[in-house]
């Protein structure tokens, strides 16, 4: 029985340390798929349906087009 406690030991440390190593890894190297511009849209967003039966929009256009005016 002790040596099942010792293996079950190791494989959770090994597993927290991926864990852990994989998200300290992603915030301080921030991928660029990650990347945002300055209103918050992704460098790599998808065209999005055109509700008029259109070409696809850039999200991008879309964002600015729906922006208020009124915030500093």
């Amino acid at each position: 029985m002790k040596w099942a406690k010792f293996q079950i030991m190791v494989f959770t440390l090994l597993s927290a340390t991926i864990v852990v190593g994989g998200l300290v890894f992603i915030f301080i190297t921030r991928p660029a798929y990650l990347h945002a511009t300055r209103d918050g849209v992704p460098y790599f967003a998808p065209p999005v349906a055109n509700p008029t039966g259109g070409p696809p929009l850039d999200l991008a256009t879309l964002v600015r087009h729906f922006e208020r005016k009124d915030q500093p």
